[in-house]
């Protein structure tokens, strides 16, 4: 079989997908962690590489990977160092394949059991300060995953994971059903016409309006308010 050059190494390293370590981080169970990290590193052929520069490339991207994430979680840089040291450790700690490897699997797992006491400590308060901001400005038509994260102090990617982890559904079908429940009220109460209501639900096009209330109800605006008016 024909060795690799440095060409060859240079490309597969570039093929190093550290988004599936920061899916992992934030959303994959830890019984999974070794598996997933052996797959990022086998699709870069992490054990050929005979470069330490790109060894140390990999890992520093791995590092940097965790070292965000933890951030997000509310981990601190002293916290994070003291486990795994600074950046300018990294040649110490992943000086070899070896090493690299259990350093990394080390590094993910307690990234997870951070994870994990984090949500302990703040997953519901998140979830459910993002609800209280979504009740009250649900009718924002600019209403956003990006924007509640913002207004609750945490990442959005982090965010996602929580409220999907604590509601059994995404943030993007809450604020739809606040919507739609809200709509019914104002369909059922007053004398509004449906183009007026959509708008103050925060609906910009009352025909979308119109196909996502039938797809929750049943039925169109205009059946649901000539029933209740019955």
């Amino acid at each position: 079989m024909r060795e690799k050059s440095s060409s060859d190494e240079c490309s597969s390293v570039r093929k190093l997908d550290t988004r599936r370590i920061g899916e992992l981080l934030r959303s994959g169970s830890s019984s999974s962690c070794r598996e997933v990290l052996d797959e990022v590193l086998d699709e870069v052929g992490f054990d050929d590489l005979r470069s330490l520069v790109l060894r140390l490339y990999v890992c520093t991207d791995m590092y940097l990977e965790a070292r965000s994430f933890s951030q997000e979680i509310g981990v601190t840089d002293e916290e994070f160092t003291e486990c795994f040291g600074g950046v300018d450790d990294i040649e110490q700690k992943f000086s070899t394949v070896e090493t690299s490897r259990k350093n990394m699997h080390e590094m993910l797992e307690q990234c997870m059991r951070w994870r994990a006491e984090k949500c302990r400590e703040n997953g519901n308060s998140a979830v459910r300060d993002a609800k209280e901001y979504v009740n009250k400005h649900y009718m924002n038509c600019g209403l956003s995953l990006t924007v509640v994260a913002e207004a609750v102090g945490i990442s959005p990617a982090y965010l996602s994971a929580l409220f999907k982890r604590e509601t059994g559904k995404n943030l993007s079908e809450y604020i739809t059903e606040v919507r739609i429940e809200r709509s019914k009220e104002l369909l059922c109460c007053t004398s509004k016409l449906i183009y007026e209501v959509a708008s103050e639900v925060g609906f910009q096009d009352y025909r979308y309006f119109s196909q996502i209330f039938k797809k929750y109800t049943g039925q169109t605006p205009r059946q649901f308010q000539n029933n209740a008016n019955v």
